[in-house]
């Protein structure tokens, strides 16, 4: 499994220590951009991703839960981000021109979908995708529970790859902890976003965290049998 921190969850206050800790052991830093239109809070900027950048050599990933992401991806670009995750109720007819835009600012492409979006909304311009995420929680805020019905829709997402050859990552956004871990593997996840109750809530010191996660994920890897879940 692949492990991405979501850094609106991290202590601020140990900025620097977390992220040179996250760097030498994650594989992605996930970095939420809200803008209190597209879901009723604000958290990380730009700003925040240039300060990221001054220390981590981990790819950057920008998921904006915004309801212009044409007045972000410039600016992102020019902080250092190294993915952009965007929205498919966000793009707004631009789907195909903003994702070309990613990709000539030298960016790769997520897309991530709602609970209630269904894969089917992003059929025409999935397979420009390096990395697709799903929400296992409604977006806007840390610590929501589980939603279990989104286990059928990983797997349609690994089925479908495997049908037509595609070579996205799967990712998941929302309540990754020791409860959802094997339930997400079964059904098909290659990348958990640990927040507060994956990764930070566990200790007070980030390498005791830090630990404590990969022996849960390990345990839940062991239990996993092949194809446990099937839609």
């Amino acid at each position: 499994m692949k492990i991405s921190p979501s850094l609106m969850c991290m202590d601020l206050l140990k900025f620097k220590e977390q992220i040179e800790f996250i760097d030498q052991h994650a594989d992605y830093f996930h970095i939420d951009i809200m803008d209190g239109h597209f879901v009723p809070n604000l958290t990380l900027s730009p700003f925040f991703v240039a300060q990221v950048k001054k220390l981590a050599t981990r790819p950057l990933d920008c998921h904006l839960m915004v309801t212009r992401p044409q007045d972000y991806i410039s600016q992102l670009a020019q902080a250092g981000a190294d993915f952009i995750t965007l929205h498919p109720e966000t793009l707004n007819g631009q789907a195909f021109r903003l994702i070309d835009e990613v990709r000539r600012l030298g960016m790769k492409v997520g897309l991530i979908l709602n609970p209630e979006t269904p894969v089917e909304a992003m059929k025409y311009y999935l397979h420009k995708a390096d990395k697709i995420t799903v929400m296992t929680v409604d977006p806007g805020f840390a610590g929501q529970p589980f939603i279990p019905e989104m286990l059928e829709k990983i797997t349609e997402l690994k089925n479908l790859r495997e049908r037509e050859g595609l070579h996205y990552e799967i990712e998941i956004d929302g309540s990754c902890n020791q409860n959802t871990y094997k339930k997400l593997m079964a059904a098909g996840a290659d990348v958990f976003i640990v927040g507060s109750s994956g990764l930070f809530n566990h200790a007070e010191n980030i390498d005791d965290a830090w630990l404590e996660m990969a022996s849960q994920i390990l345990a839940a890897k062991k239990e996993v049998k092949p194809h446990a879940y099937t839609a």
